[in-house]
């Protein structure tokens, strides 16, 4: 028999409630044993003192919903218990319920794994679980939810259909073409370029997760007290980087989150780029300075205001607009009558009265998340899934040269049998031990 596991469904830590799981045959009997429930009311939270099943001590007083099967998220009967977020009152009541036979601590992803197993979600679904939990960006929580929804499922059963569809008319002629006769492949070339067509249109919505779910990183650069240090405060609204009117104040980049109402960004205030490097330290932090612009998704070159005209700050403009990064003209205050220009990437403010910054933050905004996407589109983040289909594609191809070179019906049809087991391995129809285990690994233990 199947053992129940019971796991924190919530991080570590002081907090007035937490979240514990429990799934299996012995939710009913933690039920009994220790809230003293015979016949739980399902789907209804219920108010208990929950007691060590041996020695009757009160662990906690909490609230708790029983889930009966198949009717929970792993489709076994399940509990969800809400004590109070003291971490040792959460420790108390894991101890006391892994006392009772065949009840243990779930392993990472166990909850998901039980619910893929038991026909709950499909290997997607799953997976997608995973990304709403992780995604540091709204655009990635929200494709992740459309990933959870079916979205990617639906598609993948459709094209699995009409290649199924196409796959029984050719089986047909593996068992009834007659000996030396070739089969009749007039209109197979068109269909098979409608589904590579498809297959190709969901391999174009990749996106690595680490790309989409990651903080955007954006890369202050200039010359030494151009004011990078001075604008990462302003926009942090903290006193976060060390600011001196000394040239070379930051020696080494220095990371920093900017909250925007879209998501989270990474601000990187990098050392000055001077055009000869005075000794071997400020050579090296310019040095990281270069590699930190070149991984960034964006790079903004801060320019003195008042120091425009002169040769260090017109090479680092040329520079600039070489790599198409923002300008910005900081100590906006100090030259009022500075002529704008009306470059969309040129900007200018000051990080001492805050003129420009809103702006600024809106721009930055708009740029690194961008809005107004189809309600319906969604990008494939798994790398496993997107090898799935360029397998299928792979077999596609290898069907058309049949079709041109050596039309036998049973050749294609192997290729058939290929292809469409590559598209049941996305969805989990077709998956080895070793892969599931590769994907729930990276779960959380409560999930």
């Amino acid at each position: 028999m199947e053992q129940t596991i019971v796991a924190p469904a919530t991080p570590n830590g002081t907090s007035a409630l937490a979240v514990i799981r429990v799934s299996g045959n012995e939710s009913r009997t933690i039920l009994q044993k220790m809230l003293g429930v015979k016949n739980a009311i399902p789907r209804t939270a219920n108010l208990a003192e929950m007691r060590h099943p041996e020695s009757g001590k009160l662990l906690d007083s909490l609230v708790y919903i029983f889930y009966q099967s198949p009717h929970s998220y792993t489709g076994e009967d399940s509990l969800e218990l809400f004590p109070h977020g003291n971490p040792l009152i959460v420790r108390n009541i894991l101890q006391a319920m892994c006392s009772i036979q065949n009840v243990r601590i779930a392993y990472p992803g166990e909850y998901t794994k039980r619910a893929f197993l038991n026909g709950k979600m499909d290997l997607v679904q799953a997976e997608s679980v995973a990304e709403v939990i992780h995604s540091q960006t709204l655009a990635g929580v929200e494709n992740a939810h459309k990933l959870l929804s079916g979205k990617f499922s639906s598609d993948i059963h459709a094209l699995a259909h009409q290649l199924k569809n196409l796959y029984a008319s050719i089986e047909l002629d593996v068992d009834f073409v007659e000996e030396e006769a070739d089969p009749d492949v007039s209109g197979w070339k068109e269909r098979f370029d409608e589904i590579q067509n498809r297959i190709q249109n969901l391999i174009a919505h990749f996106k690595n997760s680490g790309t989409l779910n990651r903080n955007p990183r954006v890369v202050f650069y200039g010359a030494p007290n151009a004011g990078k240090s001075s604008l990462l405060n302003a926009l942090l609204k903290e006193n976060r980087v060390l600011v001196s009117n000394i040239p070379g104040t930051t020696r080494d980049f220095i990371e920093a989150t900017l909250h925007l109402s879209s998501g989270d960004v990474t601000l990187i205030d990098t050392a000055g780029i001077a055009d000869i490097p005075q000794n071997e330290l400020d050579k090296r932090s310019m040095e990281q300075s270069e590699s930190a612009i070149e991984s960034a998704d964006l790079s903004i070159c801060l320019v003195d205001i008042t120091s425009v005209q002169t040769e260090e700050s017109q090479k680092l403009l040329a520079k600039a607009r070489a790599k198409k990064s923002w300008i910005i003209y900081s100590k906006k205050d100090l030259k009022e009558n500075f002529s704008e220009t009306n470059s969309a990437d040129e900007i200018f403010l000051s990080a001492k009265t805050g003129e420009g910054l809103e702006n600024f933050c809106k721009k930055l905004e708009a740029t690194l998340f961008p809005q107004g996407e189809s309600s319906d589109e969604y990008w494939i983040t798994s790398e496993r899934e997107c090898a799935a289909l360029k397998e299928a594609s792979a077999g596609i191809d290898r069907i058309q040269i049949l079709l041109r070179e050596n039309p036998a019906a049973e050749l294609i049809a192997f290729e058939m049998r290929q292809v469409t087991n590559a598209l049941a391995s996305i969805i989990g129809e077709i998956s080895s031990e070793d892969v599931l285990q590769t994907i729930f690994s990276g779960f959380c233990i409560g999930k």
